[in-house]
């Protein structure tokens, strides 16, 4: 049984939510370019683009995103942008003020990237015969997959913190030390084992149709002609 079903949301009010926090991150995006906030247009921006991902892979590329999924991807991105934004009339900000509000944003953003590497991992073990990833292995896998993307952000960010210490830029990404880099880290693999675990229950539907499409058949299965 997923989530929702014990939550008694259904999809069509996680399709308003998704749809709701689209907009706030258009007004938080007009916010951004009326302040000049470098960091809030970029971070805005990008999570804008991630959230058009979603209905382009459905519509071109025949990958069913059930509401849920595109309410989890849009959550993500939702609350990384919504932490960059400062409260009105102080520079800080929930990452900079809420102490746990960082670690929860990489959970989650990490557990869309461990999704992403499940479906496409088990989308290859389902279109050739020759491949078989054990259940095992695809934990083990998924963890590894998310970990490095982890590692990979955490140098991103510190390098664009040091870049604009040594030029006087603004950081559109903050750093905050090695600890927290650490306990980034972990939480990554949280949101990663929580996929591991239970990703099966909302991917089978998308792996299988990148499945389809490695073996050049339409989304839906049926034979091209």
């Amino acid at each position: 049984m997923r989530l929702r079903d014990h939550l008694g949301i259904d999809t069509e009010t996680q399709a308003r939510l998704a749809w709701a926090m689209e907009l706030v991150l258009v007004g938080i995006l007009l916010v951004g370019i009326w302040d000049r906030d470098t960091g809030i247009i970029v971070n805005t921006a990008v999570g804008l683009a991630v959230t058009q991902l979603v209905p382009l892979l459905e519509r071109d590329y025949g990958i069913p995103m059930d509401p849920a999924l595109t309410l989890w991807i849009t959550g993500a991105v939702f609350l990384h942008a919504v932490g960059v934004v400062g409260f009105p009339g102080s520079p800080q900000n929930l990452y900079a003020s809420v102490w746990w509000y960082d670690h929860v944003t990489h959970a989650l953003s990490a557990s869309v990237v461990a999704a992403a590497g499940y479906a496409t991992a088990r989308a290859i073990d389902l279109h050739s015969a020759e491949i078989r990833l054990p259940p095992r292995f695809m934990f083990v896998f998924i963890l590894l997959i998310t970990l490095a993307f982890g590692v990979f952000w955490e140098v991103i960010e510190f390098t664009i913190a040091e870049v604009a210490a040594l030029t006087g830029g603004e950081a559109v990404l903050t750093q905050y030390g090695l600890d927290d880099s650490m306990l980034d880290l972990v939480f990554d693999t949280v949101g990663a084992v929580v996929v591991a675990v239970w990703g099966t229950a909302y991917l089978s539907d998308v792996a299988g149709a990148i499945a389809r499409r490695l073996g050049g058949q339409p989304p839906d299965g049926r034979s091209g002609s």
